[in-house]
């Protein structure tokens, strides 16, 4: 997948083969770009019908520096993973099947990486959109080193730890996600059992099946689940000695237990993301920062100041070019910092904010965007999420204490807010 004047460090690795290429720098960001189509003639086009369009804006992604390390990062661990599982290693195959891989001249690596931030600021997206630039996420192989037949190849694997954080419920995720990205029924037994007894022995087998099939890398979403907030009365405790934040306890040993196990053996590289509570807790149950970041850690940030050129400056002129009106809005630093100022920096308030500024402007009537729109859009359609936003802009460890990851909230609100703003 490399053209003669570039040289391939991985060779001919039959796992690597049919991977996309290598990005540059400046290709992680194009792959990781989308601008959706902008309507032309709008003036032409009533309120109503445009409110359609610009719902376009929702998938409307503009990289930042982080997300393409990140992409570099995934990118990265993917092939360091194959190079030390070559199935055309005789320690590949011993290390399949449990024999000691002890004095071998390329013992796997434990390749981790982690993702933080507070949700809304991209982080999923970001993992998700690195995934899916590595290219095909199964690949068949009709001819496949030491096996009669053809084998697939599983590149990589995405999975949200379920609320719960109980090992059964995690292991049901993993092979649910499994079965539909293979489109196979390998878990069928397992998954048709209304409860799965032994969680530690379902995750083992899925680990099996997985390594079996080289999965290329496991990303692993929501981590935060795994723990939960410590009793009322401990946290009334921490409250009265002013803690910073709410202690969290482990739901289940097992599953950390397991995880480490996973990370140990390097079979699999693993790749985390979650709120800054869960990474913290992670860390330090896992007993180090090493595991997961051999590879990186990657914190994705609200925007905080306009003057950020890195971002800022190419995420809202972008975002300006999408306005739905026949007299658009003048983007200057002055509206800049009003739009940080009602959205904490946090993306995904941002972009709701300008589309629901948009249905504040259509029932004026008058076919501008002005700022007031702004305003309002935010004291109403977006009154529930004031609170939280308050707490991120104070940076007071106390107010921010109250919210479990911040701006997770309930997820009831987003769902019932795009639908209103769909229904327009």
């Amino acid at each position: 997948m490399h053209s003669a004047a570039t040289p391939d460090p991985y060779g001919d690795n039959i796992l690597i083969r049919q991977i996309n290429p290598i990005p540059s720098p400046a290709e992680a960001l194009q792959k990781l770009m989308y601008l959706p189509r902008i309507p032309k003639d709008v003036e032409s086009i009533p309120s109503h019908v445009r409110t359609h369009y610009l719902m376009d804006v929702l998938d409307l992604h503009i990289p930042s520096l982080i997300e393409r390390s990140l992409l570099l990062s995934v990118d990265l661990m993917v092939r360091q993973g194959y190079k030390s599982r070559d199935p055309l290693r005789a320690e590949t195959w011993a290390g399949l099947y449990g024999e000691n891989l002890h004095n071998t001249p390329l013992l796997p690596r434990a390749l981790g990486a982690a993702v933080e931030g507070v949700s809304g600021v991209g982080k999923t997206q970001g993992c998700l959109r690195s995934l899916h630039s590595l290219g095909p996420q199964t690949i068949v192989h009709e001819k496949f080193p030491r096996i009669a037949g053809s084998l697939m190849q599983v590149v990589w694997l995405s999975v949200e730890i379920p609320p719960s954080g109980k090992a059964a419920d995690f292991a049901r995720s993993l092979m649910t996600a499994w079965d539909q990205a293979t489109g196979g029924r390998r878990f069928d037994e397992w998954l048709a059992k209304d409860k799965i007894a032994n969680g530690l022995r379902a995750l083992d087998e899925w680990q099996q099946v997985a390594s079996a099939h080289f999965l290329g890398i496991l990303h692993l979403d929501e981590v935060q689940n795994l723990f939960k907030l410590s009793s009322l009365e401990r946290r009334a405790q921490r409250k009265r000695a002013q803690a910073q934040a709410p202690e969290l306890a482990i739901v289940e040993d097992q599953v950390l237990r397991w995880l480490l196990s996973l990370s140990n053996t390097g079979q699999i590289p693993l790749l985390v993301s979650g709120t800054p509570d869960g990474i913290g807790a992670l860390s330090k149950r896992l007993s180090t920062l090493e595991r997961l970041n051999t590879c990186g850690f990657h914190a994705f940030q609200p925007i905080s100041d306009p003057s950020e050129p890195d971002y800022f400056g190419s995420f809202l002129s972008t975002l300006a070019r999408y306005q739905y009106v026949a007299k658009p809005l003048v983007v200057n630093k002055d509206v800049e910092c009003e739009i940080i100022d009602l959205t904490g920096g946090i993306q995904r308030v941002i972009v709701a904010l300008w589309i629901a500024a948009h249905r504040v402007a259509y029932e004026r009537n008058t076919d501008t965007l002005e700022i007031q729109d702004f305003r309002k859009a935010a004291s109403t359609w977006l009154a529930p999420l004031a609170p939280a936003i308050a707490a991120l802009k104070s940076q007071d460890p106390r107010a921010l204490s109250r919210y479990d990851d911040l701006m997770r909230l309930d997820s009831a609100f987003w769902v019932g807010f795009w639908s209103k703003m769909r229904s327009g």
